[in-house]
């Protein structure tokens, strides 16, 4: 994220600006730093051997969201389809932006008929179709309490939802489980981010704009994939908690891509407290306010390449797998037939 020190309103609303509140909004990251000191060593004495794809297949939703299949049953993590306008790529973001109604045909071409919602916080361009969904499909979500409290605001039936905080492991059934990860939000260059705070009650009113939907705390999830499936670690956004992480080890890991240096040495605590994962999937890189159904546009504020390095670096036996709205990929994110 660039600094916004500049007072003339030019550059206030100006390509700074617009890094600084896009870093508050998308994750915190690290600059090319040296590998920890026996970084790659370590991995390359440990290596892990590749996914079995199972019967999974995965496709991203754009931002952290992504769309996991287990033969019949899927799974839906941080699933923003309706993308709306927010000023956030076009250097005049708006915290007042009206929360877009769900295009229900968008979601029922990527979202399918989902048993499972996890939510990793509550931030807009995370939650703002959970609700539809979740009243539509009769999903269950899981979420922390923020979540739960934006939701029942929303007409969700709270009986639907599932209140964590970090160390359950939710089995529901056939070799699927969900452990849920305490985490943190990123931050920007000033070590702050775009609109903090939890709710321990709903709002009085439904919530109309993107400064209505609170963080609300942040969780990561590692999801088993089935009987025999891979092991998926997701993240909403570019910081996390060492040591709730450590020895998860999972397959497959999404690993949310930083736009600043708030976080020290991200990629390398990150990928040793979860064992040098074989998969490592960069996401939260794109631009999620142009239409999912069009190519991806990179989000040139997110360090992409910056990170690719460091995982290449840190942990040289992981495959590193950049993905696309189109491609629907096996467990071992390689490209289904």
């Amino acid at each position: 994220m660039s600094d916004d020190t500049n007072t003339d309103a030019q550059n206030h609303h100006g390509f700074a600006r617009r890094a600084m509140l896009r870093g508050a909004a998308l994750g915190a990251a690290l600059p090319l730093l040296p590998a920890a000191v026996g970084g790659a060593t370590a991995a390359a004495a440990h290596p892990r051997t590749a996914p079995d794809p199972g019967s999974a297949s995965l496709r991203w939703l754009g931002t952290a969201g992504w769309r996991i299949d287990v033969g019949n049953r899927t799974v839906l993590f941080d699933p923003y389809l309706t993308r709306f306008k927010t000023g956030l790529f076009e250097a005049a973001f708006d915290p007042a932006t009206k929360i877009k109604e769900t295009d229900t045909g968008l979601v029922r071409e990527y979202a399918g008929s989902p048993e499972l919602i996890l939510v990793s916080h509550s931030h807009w361009d995370h939650i703002a179709d959970v609700p539809y969904i979740a009243k539509a499909t009769g999903a269950r979500v899981v979420g922390t309490e923020t979540t739960f409290h934006l939701l029942v605001a929303f007409g969700v039936d709270p009986l639907q939802i599932s209140v964590v905080k970090g160390g359950e492991v939710l089995d529901f059934g056939g070799g699927l489980t969900v452990e849920v990860v305490a985490s943190l939000h990123s931050r920007n260059k000033k070590h702050a981010y775009f609109a903090p705070g939890t709710r321990t009650a709903p709002p009085t009113t439904v919530p109309e704009t993107i400064s209505d939907l609170p963080e609300g705390d942040t969780l990561a999830f590692q999801v088993t994939a089935g009987a025999g499936g891979p092991a998926l670690f997701l993240m909403g956004a570019s910081d996390f908690s060492e040591r709730a992480a450590d020895g998860l080890r999972p397959d497959v890991a999404m690993v949310a891509v930083p736009s600043s240096s708030a976080t020290h040495r991200y990629a390398q605590r990150l990928l040793r407290a979860l064992g040098y994962p074989p998969v490592v999937v960069p996401v939260h890189w794109d631009n999620f306010e142009t239409p999912l159904r069009e190519p991806v546009v990179p989000d040139p504020v997110m360090d992409l390449t910056g990170l690719i390095g460091r995982v290449r670096r840190e942990s040289p036996a992981s495959r590193v797998v950049v993905p696309d709205y189109r491609t629907v990929y096996g467990g071992d994110m390689r490209p289904r037939p």
